[in-house]
């Protein structure tokens, strides 16, 4: 599977120049209850669709930003960096 993924540093790069992180989800409060965290850690929903993802340019600017990703097509919406 290969694909561009646009850096908002560094422009358009192969996905392989990135770590895929994981699907962006709403983390639990601190004192939740521990299958809340499980469910975090371990459920994914793995939409046939758009989903929002965690990618990590490894190769390049070394920032972690998110892309929405049509997981049928590989075609990328749209990448951002995390508000901080």
């Amino acid at each position: 599977m290969s694909f561009l993924l646009r850096c908002p540093h560094c422009g358009d790069r192969s996905v392989y120049e990135f770590r895929f992180g994981g699907e962006v989800k709403q983390r639990p409060a601190p004192d939740a209850p521990e299958a809340a965290w499980v469910d975090y850690t371990y459920t994914k929903a793995n939409v046939a669709g758009v989903q929002k993802e965690w990618w990590y340019h490894r190769s390049g600017c070394r920032q972690w930003m998110i892309a929405a990703r049509n997981t049928i097509t590989n075609e990328v919406l749209e990448t951002l960096f995390p508000e901080r």
